[in-house]
Order: C-alpha cells, then sequence, then structure tokens
C-alpha cells in the first residue's frame, strides 16, 4: 500500500494538446474538449500526484475551443489544488499559447516558437473567378446579413467592420486570459506583447511569456526528484475509429485525408513549420 502511493506520487500525469485547435477532418478528430474533456478528467483524478504536466504543439485554431479546453484545465487545477506546468515543443502560437497559459508555469525548447497574441479570420474571394467563367451566383435571403462576407460577391465596407469589431472583442478576451495569468511575469509593454507577434526561445523568456528554457523530464525530476516519471494520459479508440483506421479502409479515406492535410498545414505554415 504505501509503496504503491510513493509510486504514485513521482508519476506524473501528462496531457498531450496537439495539433489544430477546434479543427476535425472527415475522420479524425481535432483538439476540442468534448474530444479530451474525459483525458483532462483523468489527469486530474489522484489527488495524491503534485502536479499533472502539458505538452503543447499547436499552431492555434479555434478561440472558442482552446478557452474551453484551458478554463477546464484550470477549474480542475483549482479545484484539486493541483500545479501545472506546460512544455511547449515546435509552437504554441495563438490559441496553442491559449492553451499554455492555463498552467501555472511554462518551458519551452530553444527553438519554440510562442506568441502570435492575436486573431486571424482568413479567407477566399471568388467574384472575379465566376465573372470569367460566366456563372450568376443567386443567393435569396430572410435577414440582410444573412450573406455575411459570402466569397462569392464582392466584400462589403460595413462586413469588413463588424468581422474587425469582433475580432477586437475575441482578441480582448485573449489579452485578458494572458494578463490574468501571466501579468506579474511579462516583462514589456502591451502594444509589444499582445501584436499578433512570435517570439523563439530565449528571447520568448526574456519576454515573460515562458518561465524557461527546459524539456519535461529534466524539469520535473529538478522539482520532484530523481524517481519521478511521467505518464501519458491517452483515450481509447472507440471501435469505429479503431475500424476507420485499419489497413482495409484506408483507400476509403485517403481523399478525405489529403484535403485535411492540407488546410491543417496552412495553419503550420503561417509560422515557417
Amino acid at each position: 500500500m504505501f509503496t504503491r502511493l510513493f509510486k504514485n506520487y513521482h508519476e506524473i500525469p501528462v496531457i498531450k494538446l496537439s495539433g489544430v485547435i477546434g479543427g476535425s477532418g472527415t475522420l479524425r478528430s481535432g483538439l476540442n474538449l468534448t474530444n479530451i474533456n474525459k483525458i483532462i478528467e483523468k489527469a486530474f483524478s489522484n489527488k495524491k500526484i503534485p502536479a499533472v504536466s502539458l505538452i503543447i504543439n499547436s499552431p492555434g485554431g479555434s478561440p472558442t475551443q482552446s478557452s474551453l479546453i484551458a478554463s477546464k484545465i484550470r477549474k480542475m487545477a483549482d479545484k484539486n489544488k493541483i500545479k501545472v506546468y506546460a512544455f511547449v515543443e515546435d509552437i504554441a502560437a495563438s490559441g496553442g499559447y491559449w492553451l499554455a497559459c492555463a498552467a501555472d508555469e511554462i518551458y519551452i525548447d530553444k527553438n519554440s516558437i510562442v506568441g502570435s497574441i492575436g486573431v486571424i479570420s482568413p479567407g477566399f474571394g471568388f467574384v472575379q473567378m465566376l465573372k470569367k467563367i460566366g456563372i450568376e451566383r443567386r443567393v435569396y435571403t430572410s435577414g440582410k446579413n444573412k450573406s455575411f462576407l459570402d466569397p462569392f460577391k464582392s466584400v462589403k465596407k460595413e462586413d469588413i467592420k463588424r468581422i474587425k469589431n469582433l475580432q477586437d472583442q475575441i482578441h480582448q478576451n485573449f489579452i485578458d486570459h494572458v494578463k490574468k495569468n501571466r501579468s506579474k511575469k511579462i516583462k514589456s509593454a502591451d502594444k509589444d506583447i499582445y501584436n499578433g507577434n512570435f517570439w523563439i526561445g530565449v528571447k520568448a523568456v526574456e519576454l515573460g511569456l515562458a518561465d524557461g528554457i527546459g524539456h519535461i523530464e529534466d524539469i520535473l525530476k529538478n522539482k520532484f526528484g530523481e524517481k519521478t516519471k511521467i505518464k501519458i494520459i491517452e483515450q481509447k479508440k472507440s471501435f469505429l475509429q479503431r475500424k476507420l483506421s485499419s489497413y482495409s479502409n484506408r483507400s476509403l479515406i485517403n481523399t478525405y485525408e489529403i484535403i485535411d492535410a492540407i488546410e491543417e498545414k496552412s495553419y503550420w505554415t503561417r509560422f515557417g513549420l
């Protein structure tokens, strides 16, 4: 009994937060609260553990899902009085950094990218293409704003003003979240930190966006002793997920996977990855 308790004390649960937040392809799950809620609860289920760790590798995505996941982690940590440590791999930018700020301390590699505290709404316009190929598009709505930012119609000034207003509100929510969790650590003016820029390694630490350079095993052993081990908390795949990932079904999903991969890659390439 005592041996098991001693062992558990040195076994730190680790939650992996990897990929585009909120993004979900046809046959794969994106990083959202629905998919990761049970993992978070399982990680915090043993109240005798000294900490829970997060391994983060995300270029961002949905601000709502970023907020939901971060809030869930923070709620469980406060409820159980357990410290949370975040470890960034390649990147924790935009929504990825939102997740990192749910931790009490953030550690990065000297090559990790962090920051990008801002909001972006990318899109395309196909007006000239329709004219060139001679297609007339017809849209009927009830409510003058139902065709808001229609990519097949010329952009309207009022639409731009409206989307900018929405972005500003989300951006402020992001800023408030970072300030709430790291206000005493950030060492630069708001205009230099909250402008959407991002930084690497030592510079990010100097600015207060991270607490230090270090890797998960080294940091945790330094804090809790050499016998400390990490335990990745994973969720078992459902029967359907196992069947869809089997070799016999690969030919059915290759086309969808290519589309998903292109969409997801666009998030990473914004940071040169």
